[in-house]
């Protein structure tokens, strides 16, 4: 009877971190739930602002998918200095959402991020002049199953990926100067390696991005504000990752408009 006595509390504790640990795994998975929500709806929005801005911006196709016609908003958007200010409000936006972030509450992060994600379906509508429906759609699909696997592997690995981090970031930094010069010198060897160098920095980043989430939500003693707002951020940073790795892939294996 004695040793029943004994051992008793042993089991009680080993019941309790079981359920605790059951527990953690669950929000884990809720949360990683809620980030991957977030940013397929911002996509969706995205993409369905871009179909919808290129369909009243074309007024004239050839047999062959070239545009031959713009509308009064298409030429606004496309071939005005407007297109300058269209191209650029995406960088805006994400300079504004970083300065205000941690002022806003998870619901009108939320929002905030839906709106860049239709600013963003407004700057990327251009692609359908350029690019097949085809290729454009092929391309998306690739990217998918691209941006699945690599956030899979940071969800899942237990090699520590932090040590990327820093190469990551620097290497985006000059993606994004070197993207920004191309914009005045058009060069194509440029284009190109930047397409590819950024292909590769995306793919780092999502998986970096996933596992530094999943560790944040772990290791970080969140109520249920913070892990909403942390949901929206990391939908944010793994959107980013997606649409940029799509647009690098799209210029390297997209089908022109002849």
């Amino acid at each position: 009877m004695s040793n029943f006595d004994r051992n008793a509390p042993v089991w009680g504790a080993g019941r309790a971190q079981q359920t605790s640990a059951v527990e953690m795994d669950q929000g884990l998975r809720s949360f990683m739930l809620g980030v991957y929500n977030n940013m397929t709806i911002g996509l969706a929005i995205t993409g369905l602002v871009a179909i919808g801005i290129s369909m009243l911006a074309v007024a004239g196709v050839s047999p062959t998918g070239k545009v031959t016609a713009l509308t009064p908003l298409g030429t606004a958007l496309y071939a005005s200095p407007l297109k300058w200010v269209v191209m650029l409000a995406p960088l805006a936006f994400i300079m504004f959402f970083s300065f205000k972030a941690e002022s806003m509450s998870s619901s009108t992060a939320r929002a905030m991020f839906f709106a860049f994600a239709a600013v963003m379906g407004l700057s990327m509508s251009s692609i359908f002049l350029v690019f097949t429906g085809e290729s454009i759609a092929r391309v998306f699909f690739i990217t998918a199953a691209a941006f699945g696997g690599l956030s899979l592997a940071g969800y899942t690995t237990k090699k520590s990926l932090s040590g990327m981090g820093s190469f990551l970031i620097m290497g985006l930094v000059g993606l994004v100067i070197a993207s920004l010069v191309n914009l005045f010198l058009q060069s194509s060897a440029l284009g190109f390696a930047v397409s590819v160098i950024g292909v590769l920095v995306f793919a780092g980043l999502t998986a970096w991005d996933t596992q530094r989430l999943k560790e944040m939500y772990l290791y970080s003693d969140l109520d249920s504000e913070s892990a909403a707002k942390l949901s929206v951020n990391g939908a944010l940073s793994l959107y980013l990752n997606f649409v940029n790795m799509f647009q690098m892939l799209l210029s390297l294996f997209g089908n022109r408009n002849e």
